[in-house]
């Protein structure tokens, strides 16, 4: 039996998506699978997001964009939505009995220097670090 899918939803899926892809995927390794989408997919994902990333040891490198359609024939148990936009247009997926939405600020507007474009990446990453690192301590206390 395959462990259960949470698809993390975003309107790019450049920055916030995978930000939190890489944090819930490493706070609940292989209890779960973890997968993020857009429903208008940038087609890359955000160097910054990569660099904030590797700052607390979590490895997003190999990441890509992704279209939501992608998972429409995926047994899809929980969808997450980090954005707005993702939250109006999201899906209903097969096997889907938990929806959520969590938005946050996306850091890939962020002007100024390259340092002070960082620091809201950092913000961003840390606040999602707080709600998913909570969800998933959550998730895996329900399975004991």
């Amino acid at each position: 039996m395959k462990p259960p899918a949470i698809l993390i939803l975003c309107t790019g899926n450049s920055c916030r998506s995978h930000l939190a892809e890489g944090i819930l995927r490493a706070a609940l390794n292989e209890n779960f699978r973890v997968a993020s989408a857009g429903s208008k997919p940038a087609g890359y994902v955000h160097p910054f997001a990569i660099q904030t990333m590797e700052e607390i040891g979590i490895d997003i490198s190999s990441h890509h964009s992704k279209h939501l359609d992608e998972f429409l024939t995926d047994e899809i148990e929980t969808v997450i939505t980090v954005c707005g936009n993702a939250d109006q247009v999201c899906p209903i997926f097969p096997g889907q009995m938990n929806r959520h939405h969590w938005g946050f600020d996306d850091p890939a507007h962020a002007t100024g220097t390259e340092e002070e474009q960082l620091e809201v990446f950092r913000r961003v990453r840390d606040e999602i670090a707080k709600v998913f690192q909570a969800y998933a301590a959550g998730r895996l206390d329900s399975l004991k």
